[in-house]
């Protein structure tokens, strides 16, 4: 077979990524990105279109089933483009220098994120959903390649060069971080911005470890109010645990439905953590839920898969959702009594005429809700994206270690120390870690937030087990290897552009904020001064602001001869063992007195 007739095809249906497998069927001749594909666009002079996206996105799916199967888009594109999908999830440099230009061209993004290039990867332009037939508000996808041909018709390789540059964020003071996100709270509904609500992760944890340091009644009543809405309001699933990415409203009513692990972790993380610093026994019992939801959805193979799809049969949220008389018809008539004088329901519903369950207050209705999981798990369920990412693994194994010992249950930190023995099984090769592994196959491909968030999980362990000494050293001088001219680099591939590392910390902590935390603790564990440094804006980097804690003397380092249990030292403690013995905080040692 010729190279041409290999690329005049749909070469999706073999890929090792459930998002592009999903649009294998396509009559786009879509390809997994690659240097083959990459220099054949060069051989012909062909411009490219670069659809990023995941496999649990709502508006990927609805374009894979309109614009990229309408036969007249689909004629034009593989006449006049080499079209590669690619998976954010395994590419995240791709999909950062893509969306830094989206953002550049015209202030926002998201997913699908589809951008035209150049041969040599000059990107045209960029956009997210668009139809295949143009309405009174947009034009079709098939006009807006139409226009970028004739664009690369006339100006060719002339289209300037685009550099994408992630520098960290401004410096700043304690002080100005913490008004500035209480000036950001909604004090009507929890969380933060008057529009659709995000658990906002990193925030509460740099909240809650800063509270740790200091009481403090403003951010107490910030990490509260959140904390409650989002165990609350339509955020949580209420029958399995676990929560859903965010909220479409500002009240924390319907969510949008997709599970995604790394939110389990860092939701776990934050409520064990709020479970001891607010005393809140109803965090504990919202961290027990998240433990639930992991282990019996997202567990595979000793580790975690990447996701749940908001859609369940092409209708999203479905398979959460009830109807008035199917919970009447499911429960007795004392259960339904008891269970409308907990949860909020309505015959016209919240949602679609369905109800997405909302809870009035905290009581526990077990047997009940254990009754209707039993029922919804009879229906219909999402899709799932059985990926597995070594870097959002590590980051759960981190939620583990720190429940185990803020909620005083050593065997979810031992689940943790196993996930990371089995993520460097899996994924370490003696020299580089890898990505993501599906299909019996690990992308080999390295990036600075695996790096990072494993490095950051080893020094925990090292906590509890110094003989994790010398992985310790081996890791942090690997995360290191990220460090060129004074800047951190997210990955450097032979495929595509050295990418420099975001320091956005939302979703998840940034590559950049996971090493320094990494680093920073590495440092301590192994008896190195560092000088103090400076907080970063709020919510850009928030995670990173949480290790300026630490390097800022807000956490003890304690040194005694034999370990002290969790349970009797401050949830802002890095725990060493050795002599002499002390407890170093705020600047000040003394003598131990645990």
């Amino acid at each position: 077979m010729s190279t041409t007739d290999h690329f005049s095809r749909n070469n999706l249906a073999k890929a090792l990524s459930p998002y592009l497998v999903q649009h294998s069927g396509n009559p786009v001749w879509w390809q997994e990105w690659s240097r083959a594909v990459l220099d054949h666009a060069v051989q012909n002079n062909k411009p490219i279109l670069v659809s990023v996206g995941y496999s649990t996105c709502h508006w990927c799916h609805v374009m894979a089933a309109e614009a990229f199967s309408d036969m007249k888009t689909a004629e034009f594109l593989n006449r006049n483009f080499i079209s590669i999908k690619v998976d954010r999830e395994q590419r995240p440099d791709i999909d950062q220098y893509m969306m830094d230009f989206m953002n550049a061209q015209s202030g926002s993004g998201g997913w699908p994120l589809n951008v035209f290039l150049t041969p040599s990867l000059r990107p045209i332009v960029a956009v997210t959903y668009l139809p295949p037939v143009s309405d009174e508000h947009r034009i079709s996808f098939l006009q807006l390649a139409e226009r970028v041909y004739d664009h690369f018709i006339s100006a060719g390789n002339d289209t300037p060069p685009f550099s994408a540059e992630s520098s960290a964020p401004p410096e700043s003071d304690e002080s100005t971080v913490l008004e500035e996100i209480a000036g950001h709270f909604d004090n009507v509904y929890g969380g933060f911005g008057k529009g659709q609500k995000f658990p906002p992760h990193s925030t509460l944890l740099f909240l809650l470890y800063r509270l740790s340091a200091e009481d403090n009644e403003v951010l107490r009543h910030i990490c509260s109010g959140t904390l409650n809405a989002m165990q609350l309001g339509g955020l949580n699933d209420h029958l399995q645990g676990g929560i859903f990415r965010y909220c479409v409203d500002r009240s924390w009513t319907i969510p949008h439905f997709e599970k995604m692990l790394y939110d389990q972790a860092l939701a776990l993380w934050n409520y064990s953590l709020a479970y001891r610093v607010l005393g809140n026994p109803e965090y504990r019992v919202m961290a027990d839920k998240i433990v639930q939801c992991l282990r019996e959805c997202f567990m595979k193979d000793g580790m975690f898969i990447t996701a749940y799809n908001a859609d369940t049969e092409h209708r999203e949220g479905e398979t959460y959702l009830w109807s008035y008389d199917e919970l009447e018809l499911i429960l007795e008539p004392e259960e339904f009594t008891r269970f409308s004088e907990v949860y909020i329901i309505s015959r016209e519903g919240n949602f679609e005429g369905k109800n997405h369950l909302l809870r009035k207050g905290t009581t526990a209705l077990g047997d009940i809700e254990t009754k209707l999981l039993a029922a919804r798990n009879l229906k219909p369920q999402p899709s799932a994206d059985g990926k597995i990412i070594c870097g959002i693994n590590a980051l759960a194994a981190t939620a583990f270690i720190q429940a185990g010992r803020l909620l005083d249950r050593p065997s979810l930190a031992e689940e943790g120390d196993r996930l990371i023995h089995r993520l460097l099984e899996i994924f370490w090769d003696g020299k580089t870690l890898g990505h993501s592994y599906y299909g019996g196959t690990v992308q080999r491909q390295s990036f600075l937030s695996d790096a990072g968030a494993i490095l950051t999980a080893v020094t925990m362990l090292f906590e509890n087990d110094p003989s994790w000494e010398v992985t310790m050293k081996i890791l942090a001088d690997y995360t290191m290897s990220f460090r060129r001219d004074g800047r951190w680099i997210e990955s450097d591939p032979d495929d595509f552009l050295t990418t420099e590392a975001s320091w956005f910390d939302h979703p998840v902590p940034s590559g950049a904020a996971l090493a320094e935390t990494g680093l920073v603790r590495f440092a301590i564990l192994t008896g190195k001064e560092l000088p103090k440094a400076p907080f970063r804006r709020y919510f850009l980097s928030d995670f990173y602001n949480t290790g300026v804690l630490v390097r800022n003397g807000f956490f003890h380092v304690l040194t005694t001869k034999e370990p002290v249990p969790w349970q009797f030292l401050p949830v802002n403690t890095i725990r060493k063992t050795g002599e002499p013995e002390s407890d170093c905080y705020m600047g000040t040692c003394r003598l131990p007195d645990y």
